[in-house]
């Protein structure tokens, strides 16, 4: 049985653990890792305990995905996967979050 857990703070141990979990996920290809390690960049530089604030033209630039519809797609995969949660934000003065999630087998 799988569940989500929210991770609960920005302890560097947990993104290793996350690191190697999506390491030994097969369906994950190198534009999703490349988009979770661009959140855990935000996230390290943000300070955050996973719940980031982003915007797309940074995760972009920090995956090094150069086209709308590919970031779209990957980005929309990772969120089907469970492996993120996006919130958008229709405010300008706001940026939306992204909330990482991780699988743990119970």
């Amino acid at each position: 049985m799988k569940i989500y857990l929210k991770m609960k703070n920005n302890n560097p141990k947990r993104w290793f653990d996350f690191m190697d979990h999506i390491d030994s996920d097969p369906k994950l290809n190198v534009w999703h890792i490349s988009l979770l390690l661009a959140i855990a960049r935000l996230a390290q530089r943000q300070n955050e305990k996973w719940i980031i604030r982003v915007s797309r033209s940074k995760l972009m630039a920090l995956s090094h995905i150069n086209t709308l519809p590919s970031y779209h797609k990957y980005f929309k995969q990772l969120q089907e996967l469970g492996y993120i949660k996006y919130t958008p934000s229709y405010h300008p003065g706001y940026r939306s979050t992204v909330e990482v999630l991780k699988k743990q087998k119970d």
